[in-house]
């Protein structure tokens, strides 16, 4: 509690605000909207990038012309490894000026195979929730092992995407980001799954 002086005044030294420092002051918001400027940018161009969807190879989950941000940060400096079920952004093996997203399947070390449509990772059929039954194909592929610094990669929309069934396996340093978050259009924004 502070102390008053025997007249009712504060004592010396404190400091009671005037009407000046209470009043709005444009120096500080213009200072604060600044530095939220800078934050943002940092943030955008150093830790996520936003990119647009084009193609239905990832349908449902992801569909043409959405946009989503991508993590540049979390594979880059080790933050976290490529793990099954992420959805990377790579440059395509056989074209490094296009980009694509896919998700992984297989990392360093797997065995894969594609029976009738139904990927088996290591002696075990994958339970794949993130593909409807309409975008299923029955397709197979022979039993391959996974390279190491090497990811098998598919889209979610089997019978319309051009995946490491087409073109092989992506390498590790092709891969530059990790879907993480869909900001348009309005009613899908939320985290990619």
């Amino acid at each position: 509690m502070e102390e008053l002086s025997p007249d009712g005044a504060a004592p010396a030294g404190s400091r009671t605000p005037t009407r000046e420092q209470s009043a709005f002051n444009p120096i500080s918001v213009l200072r604060d909207i600044g530095a939220s400027v800078i934050l943002a940018v940092v943030l955008i161009v150093f830790i996520y990038q936003p990119v647009k969807v084009e193609g239905t190879s990832m349908m449902p989950g992801l569909t043409d012309q959405e946009r989503i941000f991508i993590n540049k940060y979390e594979y880059k400096l080790g933050v976290d490894s490529i793990a099954r079920g992420d959805l990377v952004v790579f440059h395509f093996p056989l074209d490094p000026s296009q980009s694509y997203i896919k998700r992984v399947i297989g990392i360093p070390g797997d065995v894969v195979e594609i029976v009738d449509g139904t990927v088996i990772v290591n002696g075990n059929a994958l339970d794949e929730p993130y593909v409807l039954p309409e975008y299923r194909d029955h397709s197979s592929t022979p039993r391959t092992v996974v390279p190491t610094n090497n990811y098998f990669v598919l889209g979610d929309h089997r019978n319309s995407s051009n995946d490491s069934r087409t073109w092989g396996f992506v390498d590790r340093a092709k891969i530059y980001g990790k879907a993480v978050f869909v900001y348009w259009p309005p009613d899908k924004i939320g985290r990619v799954h």
